[in-house]
């Protein structure tokens, strides 16, 4: 599993955050996603895809 971020579409609403902490953070500055693991186990694979699913800019993308 490997995650990838369109940081130009993120809104900053912090729902992959909530979802998925292990993951993703937040920029202080403006709120935008960061990723703090673009490869994740599988112990992570239900919060990742729980992160992407509450997304509201879909700015996060899933590859197998």
């Amino acid at each position: 599993m490997r995650i990838t971020i369109e940081t130009k579409k993120c809104i900053g609403a912090g729902a992959c955050v909530m979802e998925a902490v292990e993951v993703f953070d937040q920029r202080e500055e403006d709120g935008v996603v960061i990723l703090l693991n673009e490869t994740p186990g599988q112990d992570q694979e239900a919060n990742v895809r729980r992160a992407i699913a509450a997304c509201p800019a879909r700015a996060i993308a899933l590859s197998e």
